[in-house]
């Protein structure tokens, strides 16, 4: 992936993960978990690797899972999924899986973009296919559906939340250079159609008109995150 190879390289973006890692260990420290042995799934920067492994836990770590097949190396006291799940053909057998592979009292946290981001972005790529939109963002999941998933993956009980983060661009290339090194682009299997020059020139003057009075337009990322026991 193209995120992969160009993570950790000086001026990339990682601040999305850096964003869901900080408040993941948050939320262990604050539910004061401890747990024995732990799973960690996505492309994350190993600092919530490190965190539970300072707490003496035995940490498993699959950069590149498959979270539509079982997991047979469980069972696990806890479960992190970092900004992956979003991107599942199918979500509720994922689910499963991972609750399968919780011990009894195990817990997933689960974190990434939900509905109601990149809202800017979404407004910039109507103006720019006119009559003719295309599906350029793949579907992005609420709370309410998300609680509903939950549900039907057999939780014993569950919590979702969301918070929001804002980012502030100047221009229209760095919004977009910011998703593609963070793997945050359309992953649908159909991929639209390209933007070609009169297009990208309507999709850049429509970024410059929602700019504020510092040159800079504020983008909006729904984080959501799933909390559920077994």
């Amino acid at each position: 992936m193209r995120a992969e190879r160009r993570s950790g390289r000086d001026g990339c973006a990682s601040w999305l993960l850096d964003e869901i890692e900080h408040d993941m260990i948050e939320r262990i420290a604050f539910m004061q978990l401890e747990p024995a042995r732990a799973l960690v799934l996505g492309r994350g920067l190993g600092l919530i690797d490190a965190a539970l492994e300072r707490q003496g836990c035995q940490v498993s770590v699959m950069r590149t899972p498959a979270e539509e097949q079982p997991v047979a190396s469980g069972p696990f006291d806890l479960i992190v999924s970092l900004a992956h799940l979003d991107t599942v053909n199918d979500l509720p057998g994922a689910l499963i899986h991972l609750r399968n592979a919780l011990g009894d009292g195990g817990i997933l946290l689960a974190s990434f973009l939900g509905a109601g981001s990149l809202p800017a972005l979404r407004q910039i790529m109507l103006a720019a296919d006119g009559d003719r939109p295309a599906a350029r963002l793949h579907p992005q999941i609420d709370d309410r559906a998300a609680t509903a998933l939950m549900q039907r993956a057999g939780f014993s009980k569950q919590v979702i939340d969301t918070h929001k983060l804002t980012v502030r661009y100047r221009s229209l290339e760095r919004l977009v250079a910011d998703l593609r090194e963070q793997a945050l682009t359309n992953v649908l299997s159909d991929a639209p159609p390209p933007l070609g020059k009169a297009a990208f020139a309507c999709a850049k003057s429509a970024f410059e008109a929602l700019k504020d009075a510092e040159g800079r337009v504020a983008e909006t990322f729904q984080i959501l995150t799933l909390t559920g026991w077994r």
